[in-house]
Order: structure tokens, then sequence, then C-alpha cells
């Protein structure tokens, strides 16, 4: 049970951040020309998340109210997304920057700021670095995000979320979401509709087989990436299979490579020559091993090897890749 009984001090600092949070209701959206889809990681480099969004059930109670990412002081810390700064000072002790951007605003501290209020950032402009005091004093940036009084994830603004996205966003930074999404997805039909002029027709052995059985967790297409945690396109598909599951060609061919890579463990390469006309290549990774080589010529359904969890992997599951005349294809046009 949280207490009701607070000193005045407390009480003064709640209130002092909660105006500071909430007196950029009426700012601008976004600098001129600056209206992203989405934002960008606060931090330059990889990011680590070192503690996750756990927001309170009730507002007054505790919990964390953002993301810790991990830094330095001194540390540049950046813009996740253009607008006008409508905090930059010290509150509680530590330095705090708020940037509004219309319908949501982005926190940031302890931040030692480089902007004033008032002024406009893009995307990835610096505004401050990383400074000292709070909970995350000289280890890492607190990094929050909120639409009104209520407080949000804002790992969303990076790809934790999907249409969820377009909703926390100004209204012109959303139309230029939905545009570049509907963008996408036509470029995502071409792609396929090329395949599927092909892989309709069976080829001498009688078509494509799904290598290993099982569901699929993870299609084809842009996603938030569970181990690196960025937004970037997911460029194969993912089958649910226990490790150890054989994995059998889908189609006759060659083995082109047999390799590990750091992202994608131990994978394969099996060529099946020209399809209807074009070079079809599937690719298999995160296998525990292969039982084949490099020229071995295989048939369909030959053993190739078993499923893992090698690599950039968060459990067992084979990742199959499709390439077309040397580009990336979505695999599941093949069965």
């Amino acid at each position: 049970m949280v207490s009701d009984v607070r000193t005045p001090q407390i009480t003064l600092l709640v209130l002092a951040l909660a105006l500071a949070l909430t007196g950029a209701a009426s700012s601008p959206a976004a600098a001129d020309g600056d209206v992203p889809a989405t934002g960008q990681w606060p931090l330059t480099g990889r990011v680590r998340v070192i503690s996750g969004f756990s927001p309170p059930a009730q507002r007054w109670n505790a919990g964390h109210r953002g993301v810790d990412l991990a830094a330095r002081t001194g540390a540049p810390v950046l813009a996740a997304a253009g607008g006008r700064v409508s905090f930059a000072g010290r509150l509680a002790g530590r330095g705090v920057v708020v940037v509004d951007h219309g319908q949501v605003r982005t926190t940031y501290e302890p931040v030692d700021p480089l902007v004033a209020v008032g002024d406009r950032v893009r995307t990835g402009a610096v505004i401050g670095r990383l400074g000292s005091g709070g909970h995350c004093s000289q280890r890492c940036l607190h990094w929050g995000l909120k639409e009104a009084d209520h407080y949000l994830n804002p790992l969303l603004l990076v790809g934790g979320g999907d249409d969820t996205v377009l909703r926390l966003l100004a209204a012109d930074q959303a139309a230029v979401a939905r545009k570049r999404t509907a963008q996408r997805a036509a470029e995502t039909a071409r792609a396929e509709r090329r395949v599927a002029t092909f892989v309709s027709l069976p080829n001498e052995a009688g078509g494509f087989a799904r290598p290993v059985p099982g569901g699929i967790t993870s299609p084809f297409g842009m996603r938030f990436h569970p181990v690196l945690h960025v937004w970037k396109l997911h460029d194969g598909t993912d089958f649910a299979a226990g490790c150890g599951t054989p994995i059998r060609a889908p189609a006759p061919g060659r083995v082109a490579a047999v390799s590990y890579n750091r992202g994608y463990g131990n994978r394969l390469m099996l060529d099946h020559g020209s399809v209807r006309g074009r070079q079809i290549r599937t690719g298999f990774n995160h296998a525990t091993r292969y039982v084949v080589g490099p020229g071995t010529l295989v048939k369909q359904g030959q053993l190739l090897g078993y499923v893992g969890s090698t690599g950039y992997s968060t459990g067992c599951h084979l990742h199959l890749m499709l390439w077309v005349n040397g580009g990336l294809a979505n695999p599941m046009t093949l069965f």
C-alpha cells in the first residue's frame, strides 16, 4: 500500500515536474520540413535498454514511467523527433529537457541542456549531454513519452508498436507515416507479384515444400528486432520448431555454401537454379548443424540439418530466406 502522507518538499517537486511535462500542450508539432514517420533513438551508436517501461497502475504510485538506456556522462543526447523545446532546466537536482511534438512529448534526464525553451529542434539534433542526478546518474539516460497526462512507452517511437505509433504522432507526422507505410506495402506487393509468376508453376520435382513443420512466428517484413532493439527488415520467415527438428530441402538444388554468421548463426545456402526463367536461392539460418556440405546435390525432402538457436536468436526456430534473381523476397510466396 502506498501512503498518502507526503512531505511539502516532495509535493512541490512532484508539482514542478508535472508542470514541466504538461506545459508544452500548445506548442507546434515539429520543426518545419521535419515530419518523421516515427522517431529515432536519443543516443548515438548501438543502443541498449537496461530498464524497460513499467508504469504504475495509478499515476501517484511508484513505477518506471519510461525506459533507461545505457550511456555515460557527457554522451550527446538527441531529439527523438522534431519539435519545440518546452522545458530545459533543472528539476529535483537533475537536468531535464522536454520536447513537444504536438500530440506527444518526449522527456530526457539527467541532461545538461544545450537548448533553450522555444527552440525548434529537428530529429537527431543534439539537445544536451548526459549529466548527473536522479536514479540514472552517470550510467544511463531516462527517456520518457507522454500524451497529455498519460505515460506511454517511448519504444513505440522506434518501432515498438505497429498502428499504435501513428496514433502517438501529430496529425502531419501520422499522414507522412501512412504514406510511407502504403509505399512499403506497394513495393512488397510488386515483389510478391514478380515471385508469384513462377512459384505457381511447379518445377520438375513438383514445386516447393515447407522445410520444417510448424507455424509461423515472425513473417517477412518490417519489425522491431527482439535482440538488436531496432526497427528493421525481417528478411525471412521464422518457423516454430524445436531444436533438433530436421530441416529438409524444399526443392531440388545444389548446396552453394555452408558457413557461420554472427547474426544468422549456422547457415546454409541452397541454389535451385533457374525456375521459369528466374534464379532461385533459399537460405536456412540458426541451425544446430548441417549434414551436407558445399557442392552437394540434394533432392526435395532430403535432410539438410537440424533446427537450432545459433547467432542472434531468442529460441529454437528456422529462419528461411528467399532470393529471386539476387533480390530478397518473401519466402511464403513459394508455398
